[in-house]
């Protein structure tokens, strides 16, 4: 039976927010609110609770789950980052945005794209979630909460309860979240001087990035 974690979108509680996390360094996994939608979350490190990720969501080893991080300085702890990218970022952070980039050594290679050796990452403009990476002390691991079979996401933190509380160890609810996935792009191009690639639309505005 999953925990349910009711929180203030803008004043969320520390114990309540301490208990969440504790369920993720247990080896959990828990439903997040981004500045998107709903988004399964697990430990970086625990290759149990990542697994279990990819099978909740259904995908395989080539799909790129995506690093939640605090901020500009954490993202570039786990990828590799040359000035023009480091621009882009800076502008499109925080943000509904997922980069695509290479991974460094410190990103485990069983969370990287196989072949590419390439991880998503992004800095996400939400308040519950900032409170709950500064307590975890790091960044997580995440997906967009679309089951299997679906293509729209989550974003009713009830609902999630509902499908999922056999699945999942905990759910964080600070009210409905945007019900749009993240606008996704790849910056692994830049780093051979040709231009950032749209890998998705999703809500974040290309033209902030002047991409549009």
């Amino acid at each position: 039976m999953a925990q349910y974690f009711e929180v203030h979108p803008d004043n969320p509680q520390p114990r309540l927010l301490k208990q969440a996390v504790t369920l993720l360094e247990q080896g959990g996994i828990v439903a997040v609110p981004t500045d998107s939608s709903y988004a399964l979350a697990c430990h970086l490190d625990d290759k149990a609770a990542v697994d279990r990720l990819r099978q909740i969501r259904g995908v395989d080893e080539r799909h790129h789950l995506t690093l939640l991080c605090r901020d500009l300085s954490e993202l570039a702890t786990y990828a590799r980052v040359d000035n023009r990218q480091y621009r882009l970022l800076k502008t499109g952070t925080p943000g509904p945005y997922t980069f695509i980039l290479e991974a460094t050594r410190e990103v485990p290679r069983r969370v990287s794209h196989p072949q590419r050796k390439t991880i998503g990452l992004r800095v996400p403009d939400h308040r519950v979630l900032q409170a709950l990476l500064a307590l975890h002390g790091g960044p997580l691991l995440a997906t967009t909460l679309i089951p299997p079979a679906e293509r729209e996401a989550l974003n009713d933190a009830q609902e999630i309860r509902d499908r999922f509380e056999k699945q999942i160890a905990g759910v964080v609810d600070a009210g409905a979240c945007p019900s749009e996935p993240t606008t996704v792009v790849d910056l692994t191009p830049m780093g051979a001087g040709d231009e950032a690639a749209v890998i998705r639309r999703g809500r974040g505005d290309l033209a902030a990035l002047g991409l549009a």
